[in-house]
C-alpha cells in the first residue's frame, strides 16, 4: 500500500464539485491510502467521505512562519507521497509544490495544462471540465468527475424535519458574505409571497450561517437552527437534499444543492456564468441577468411555478 495525497483546503461549494474527482481518484487507488490535506472548517465532512482514508490539517499561515512551513514540510515528507493531486490549484499549492512538498509526481492544472494553451484561458473552460482534463492526463481513468455526487455528504435530518414540522419545504439561500454583496438578490419576501398565494401548505425555510442569523430574521421563512446554532454542513446537506425545492443566490450551498441532485434554481448576476462554474444539472437551473437587482421576483416565479405546482 502506497500514500497519495489530495489537496483541497475549500471552499464549501468547490469540495462539492470535486466529490466526483476525489472518487475517482479512490477508485483508481483502490489498494492505496487516500490522504486529504484540508482546512479545519472542512475536518468533519472530509472524515464523513467515504473516499478518503485520513485527514491532514493545514492552518494555511503565513508564508513568512518558517516555523510552521518547516514542521508540515516534515510531516508530508514523511509519509512519503508517491503521487499528489491538487484539487486546490491556488497559489499557495503551487508555492506547497516548490517549496514543501517537492513531489516530481505532482496533478494540477499547471502540469497538466494542454500544450500551447495559458492557464488563463484554460480556466475560462467549465470547472468540472478542466478537473476532468487534469485527471486524465495524470493517468487516472474518470467516471465521476464531470457527474459528482455529493451524497455522502448527508446527516439524517429527521429531528429537525420533526422539530420544525417540515414535511413539503422550500429552501432558500438569500444570504451571502459583504464580500460578495453583488451576488445578492433582494427579492426573496415578494417571491415568498407569490408562492403563498396558491401553494399555502408549503413551508419556506432558511439555513442561516453562524454569521447570517440575524440577517434571516428578514425573511419571511423559518431559520432552521440547531440549539440556536447554524446547522453542521452534513445537516445543511441532508437538509437540501430532502428539500422539495431550492432557491439560492451562487453561492456554496447552491452548488451543494447541484450535486446533490436537488431541484430548484440559482440567480446570477455578472459576475461569472452557470457554465464556467458547472451547476446546472438536469434538475438545477440558473436564471441569469446583468443586474440582480433588476431580476423581479414576478419574472423568478413565472420561471420556477411549473416545478412548485409540482410539490
Amino acid at each position: 500500500m502506497s500514500n497519495i495525497l489530495i489537496i483541497k483546503h475549500g471552499s464549501l461549494g468547490d469540495i462539492a464539485q470535486i466529490s466526483g474527482a476525489i472518487q475517482d481518484i479512490k477508485e483508481n487507488h483502490s489498494s492505496d491510502k487516500i490522504f486529504c490535506l484540508t482546512t479545519p472548517p472542512y475536518l468533519k465532512l472530509f472524515e464523513k467521505c467515504p473516499y478518503i482514508d485520513e485527514i491532514i490539517i493545514d492552518t494555511r499561515v503565513s508564508r513568512l512562519n518558517i516555523f510552521y512551513l518547516f514542521n508540515l514540510k516534515k510531516k508530508l515528507k514523511n509519509l512519503n507521497f508517491i503521487k499528489v493531486y491538487d484539487l486546490q490549484n491556488s497559489s499557495r499549492t503551487s508555492f506547497y509544490r516548490k517549496f514543501i512538498i517537492n513531489n516530481s509526481n505532482w496533478s494540477s492544472t499547471e502540469t497538466t495544462l494542454p500544450e500551447g494553451k495559458k492557464k488563463k484561458d484554460f480556466d475560462q473552460d467549465s470547472v468540472l471540465s478542466r478537473f476532468n482534463y487534469q485527471l486524465l492526463n495524470s493517468g487516472v481513468k474518470t467516471k465521476n468527475t464531470t457527474q459528482p455526487n455529493f451524497a455522502w455528504a448527508c446527516d439524517n435530518i429527521e429531528f429537525l424535519r420533526n422539530k420544525y414540522n417540515l414535511n413539503k419545504y422550500i429552501l432558500l439561500f438569500p444570504f451571502c458574505s459583504e464580500s460578495l454583496s453583488h451576488k445578492r438578490w433582494p427579492y426573496y419576501n415578494r417571491l415568498i409571497d407569490l408562492i403563498r398565494e396558491k401553494n399555502k401548505n408549503i413551508h419556506f425555510v432558511t439555513a442561516p450561517g453562524p454569521t447570517e442569523i440575524s440577517d434571516s430574521k428578514n425573511i419571511n421563512a423559518i431559520p432552521i437552527l440547531d440549539n440556536e446554532k447554524a446547522i453542521t454542513i452534513m445537516q445543511l446537506a441532508g437538509l437540501i437534499k430532502n428539500a422539495n425545492y431550492v432557491i439560492a443566490n451562487d453561492t456554496g450551498p447552491a452548488h451543494m444543492a447541484a450535486h446533490l441532485n436537488a431541484k430548484g434554481i440559482t440567480l446570477f448576476g455578472h459576475h461569472t456564468t452557470p457554465y464556467k462554474v458547472s451547476i446546472e444539472t438536469d434538475n438545477f437551473k440558473a436564471i441569469v441577468t446583468k443586474q440582480l437587482k433588476e431580476l423581479s421576483a414576478d419574472f423568478v416565479y413565472e420561471k420556477i411555478i411549473k416545478e412548485i405546482s409540482l410539490i
